[in-house]
């Protein structure tokens, strides 16, 4: 029969310190970040009558691409 551990290490014991030093200037960018400039986006909080008439992003950008192209 297997017995138990017999000095477990007791609750009040913590392996993390209570606070860490970073060193910011040893930083580097995160590689799997995306970094495409053409993924930059702007959110923009639509009324909900025009959420309704153009569902998706795709929608809404394509409507006022075709708006910019009218404009002299």
């Amino acid at each position: 029969m297997k017995t138990p551990h017999s000095n477990p290490a007791p609750d009040d014991e913590d392996d993390l310190a209570g606070e860490y030093a970073f060193d910011y200037t040893k930083a580097k960018p995160n590689r799997f970040a995306l970094q495409d400039s053409r993924a930059k986006m702007t959110v923009i909080v639509l009324d909900e009558d025009i959420a309704q008439v153009f569902p998706t992003s795709e929608a809404v950008n394509q409507a006022l691409r075709h708006l910019i192209q009218a404009i002299p």
